[in-house]
């Protein structure tokens, strides 16, 4: 019932999509209007209290409560484990704002800030820092730690609904739990559907930069069905031969390719922006977490911050459910400072190398990055790295690793949907990931089709919402259930004389 609901109200937004893709363009827009306008508050105030709760349980006395039964241990080593989290929860949407993100914050900065300053340079890597750090991953890592607690250590389905039981009920059937999922289902597909649909622009623009292939929809298309035929067979594989495999190959280009800019780039210039804007962000982060304009005419923080705030949640079910996967065996404490530290750095790294050295480029020689960016904001990163030494060879290594972030995350997606839509099933078939498979795709197509980057970014804005109801229950739940464990005490080993 849940497949063919959630396949029937997605096949709708396909065709939708393609048939009158200014419909759904303009009904898009009023609805994230709606949406920020009259919501925007509660996306800062219950991520800001997602990265509150995870922090504080983390240190709190069930922290040492393993994920699943005492004598559990994790299957995948910790470099493994960190390539996987990275791979499922970034992936694209780094590469792809690395370079953009700090360059537009720099010539479009937040109200009170001077554009093409010192000052908005600063604060072009510190929002870039806040946009990609705890935040993102305190709301990966309540999804994924809730999950992962209730499948193995409560014996419960692979579902969202399941981490809602204590106040719901534990009925698969009931119309509340089909509900529930559902929506994750929707939220997931499109979700995912931004991130590819992102990867193809990308691509699409360090393909026109190597090869002179022109930048259109018509050729974001073409990409997007090429890279559906790869991920679907690495998907059929099972998730320990395909994700694993490009799971460690994504880690390995991405660190090749931050090494090769780093040592090429301003090296000194980039250890100071790192240094420096970390140290703003970590100062303002309480201040910047709950930040509106609410009496001035300005889109900011709507375009930036809810976007993001939204993407992440949006983004949650999928990411969450991949995360608890594979991290039975590990303790809360170990889980969340694993999912919150971790790849919160490797993030604030990557926009100081990418960030920084773009900013460099732009601030002190000729090099015409931003006009790049007001052309088509996808091919910054190439126009960058092509001014480096080995910039084609650099570029080449940049458009595969798009394209490997691609796979994994929309095999990754695939598999999680058909866990979704087959009752938790660990191991869907390989007809219903196919099904998936095609349909990230057509909404990925869609939304291209519909509005390019700015449709991309609406739908996830409008589907995070109802979702982040969830959170706030699935953190309600979690603290239910938690209350009810025994907690003893590790006695003190006596001296030995």
């Amino acid at each position: 019932m849940v497949f063919y609901i959630s396949v029937a109200i997605i096949g709708l937004f396909v065709l939708w999509g393609l048939i009158s893709p200014n419909s759904l363009a303009s009904t898009a827009t009023l609805a994230l209007a709606f949406t920020t306008d009259k919501f925007g508050w509660m996306f800062l105030i219950i991520t800001f209290l997602v990265l509150v709760f995870m922090i504080a349980l983390a240190f709190s006395k069930y922290g040492r409560l393993r994920l699943g039964h005492e004598d559990d241990r994790p299957e995948f080593s910790n470099i493994t484990w960190f390539g996987m989290l990275f791979s499922a929860g970034m992936g694209i949407g780094l590469v792809f704002w690395g370079v953009a993100e700090p360059l537009d914050h720099y010539i479009y900065p937040l109200s009170g800030i001077p554009k093409l300053t010192p000052e908005a340079a600063n604060a072009a890597i510190t929002f870039s820092f806040f946009h990609w750090g705890l935040h993102a991953w305190a709301i990966y890592s309540l999804v994924g730690l809730t999950i992962a607690y209730f499948r193995f250590r409560k014996d419960k389905k692979l579902l969202i609904s399941q981490t809602l039981s204590p106040i719901i009920g534990g009925d698969l059937n009931s119309p509340q739990s089909k509900f529930i999922d559902i929506l994750a289902i929707i939220a997931t597909a499109f979700g995912v559907a931004t991130s590819l649909g992102l990867g193809a622009m990308q691509i699409n623009g360090g393909l026109n930069n190597l090869f002179g292939i022109n930048i259109n929809i018509f050729n974001q298309i073409i990409i997007i069905i090429i890279s559906t035929i790869l991920f679907l067979i690495s998907s059929t594989t099972g998730l320990e031969k395909g994700i694993k495999i490009l799971s460690n190959i994504n880690v390995g280009i991405a660190v090749l390719l931050l090494i090769f800019v780093f040592i090429l780039g301003p090296t000194a210039n980039i250890l100071e922006v790192f240094t420096n804007n970390l140290g703003n962000y970590l100062q303002n982060i309480i201040s910047m977490s709950l930040r509106l304009t609410p009496f001035e005419e300005s889109n900011w923080i709507a375009n930036w911050t809810l976007f993001y705030w939204a993407w992440w949640i949006a983004w949650s079910p999928f990411v969450g459910v991949f995360i608890a996967r594979v991290s039975k065996g590990r303790t809360i404490r170990e889980f969340i400072i694993g999912v919150l530290l971790v790849p919160s750095l490797f993030s604030c790294i990557w926009f100081a190398v990418f960030g920084g050295t773009a900013l460099s480029l732009e601030i002190n020689t000729n090099l015409a990055l931003l006009e790049a960016l007001k052309v088509d904001m996808s091919s910054t990163l190439f126009v960058m790295l092509e001014s480096l030494p080995f910039g084609y060879i650099i570029s080449i290594i940049a458009t595969i690793l798009i394209l490997t972030f691609f796979v994994s995350s929309a095999d990754s997606a695939t598999f999680v949907l058909g866990m979704f839509s087959a009752k938790g099933s660990m191991e869907p078939t390989n007809k219903v990931k196919l099904v998936w498979g095609i349909l990230q795709a057509l909404v990925a197509v869609a939304l291209l089709l519909s509005g390019g980057l700015q449709g991309l970014q609406t739908m996830s804005i409008v589907t995070a919402l109802p979702f982040s109801i969830i959170l706030v229950l699935m953190m309600l739940s979690f603290i239910m259930e938690l209350r009810k464990e025994k907690i003893y005490k590790i006695p003190k080993h006596p001296k030995k004389h």
